[in-house]
């Protein structure tokens, strides 16, 4: 079987990794000639605007995924004339507007934060007359680790990021206070069925991932069960196929969902290593019409963002319990070069090797 992947970054690599295990063979579209996925498939690049191109690029594909929620709609919606597109198109074009991907969350019942949109400064004046110091300002689209959103703690805050973000459609949210960030992993295949991950708690540093871990701690049966229901109702409402996952904030004692991803996710990096199934194996197995592996933990795992300039090979190497993941990829301050999978028999055990991670990316910053 030939799949076809809309963009060749490291999660188009991943997904390789995984189907090569499957007899799968890919070809990947991209803007980029050097993109990472390249040393795994057969590279296509162009203009995501290009219909010559794009229909060159999925002639003879057997099935078309995407690794991320900004790939353009446009691109897709050619590629779908040529092969079947899975995550469904209406989960993309949800995935990357907030003000629809919100409008989803009220259809379906599920709480989030109290948002307002904003076309012009004047309507962004009154919003933060509404919501009050500090908010979130937000573009509607193409936002990502980060980018695109400030938080506003005064009007002065607000000038200043109207004139940053100026052009672009934003909203303006509540601040949430929040205890922590959980995100669930969800999978559903073509006969419907759904698996969920472990749900992982991720911190992030400066609007970019730093660490996802599994279990949970202290996260009680009711809340794990209302993430669950969340994403079902989200993968049920799209008819979805694929991974798709689910970022939410605890909050005295409830959860708000703060964003999808119609795709495999950064939080799910773990399941690599620390799951009987990863999550890129189960989007194939989703997308392609097998059923889906097993979910379970293997052990307690995080998974650890590498920024930058990594740290040794060898030092990374020496750390018991380490599995490394680099993506090819050229450093540069704040891109993400790859990952590690810290696996331990228990939280504690798991706990002591984090330590010596932790030592060597601050000793590799500094």
């Amino acid at each position: 079987m030939k799949i076809g992947v809309l963009g060749a970054g490291q999660l188009g690599r991943m997904l390789a990794l995984a189907g090569c295990r499957l007899g799968y063979r890919f070809r990947f579209f991209d803007t980029s000639s050097d993109a990472p996925a390249a040393q795994l498939g057969e590279l296509h690049t162009g203009s995501w605007q290009d219909v010559q191109a794009l229909r060159r690029f999925a002639d003879g594909l057997d099935v078309i995924t995407y690794e991320f929620e900004n790939v353009s709609l446009f691109a897709a919606k050619t590629c779908s004339d040529c092969a079947p597109v899975w995550p469904p198109l209406g989960a993309l074009e949800m995935g990357q507007d907030r003000v629809k991907e919100k409008a989803c969350f009220r259809k379906l019942d599920i709480p989030s934060a109290v948002f307002r949109e904003a076309h012009n400064f004047e309507e962004l004046k009154q919003a933060t007359l509404d919501l009050g110091f500090p908010c979130v300002i937000k573009t509607t689209t193409l936002g990502y680790d980060g980018k695109g959103q400030y938080v506003l703690r005064n009007q002065n805050d607000a000038e200043a990021a109207w004139r940053a973000l100026a052009g672009s459609g934003v909203i303006v949210e509540q601040f949430i206070a929040f205890e922590r960030e959980i995100s669930v992993i969800a999978v559903r295949s073509m006969a419907g069925d759904i698996a969920f991950y472990p749900i992982a708690q991720n911190e992030h540093q400066q609007g970019i991932l730093r660490t996802s871990r599994v279990p949970t701690v202290n996260l009680s049966e009711s809340l794990q069960a209302k993430a669950q229901d969340y994403a079902r109702r989200i993968l049920e409402e799209y008819r979805y196929v694929g991974v798709m996952a689910i970022e939410l904030f605890e909050t005295k004692g409830e959860l708000l969902a703060n964003e999808t991803a119609p795709r495999v996710h950064n939080t799910g990096h773990w399941s690599i290593d620390g799951a009987i199934t990863s999550q890129f194996e189960n989007h194939l197995r989703a997308i392609t019409g097998l059923a889906l592996g097993s979910t379970d933990l293997r052990c307690p795992t995080v998974m650890h963002n590498l920024l930058g300039e990594p740290p040794a090979m060898e030092a990374l190497a020496a750390i018991p319990g380490a599995a490394i993941h680099l993506y090819g990829k050229s450093p540069r301050p704040g891109r993400k070069i790859g990952h590690i999978n810290l696996l331990g028999s228990s939280v504690e055990e798991l706990a002591e090797r984090e330590k010596i991670l932790n030592a060597l990316v601050v000793k590799s910053s500094s």
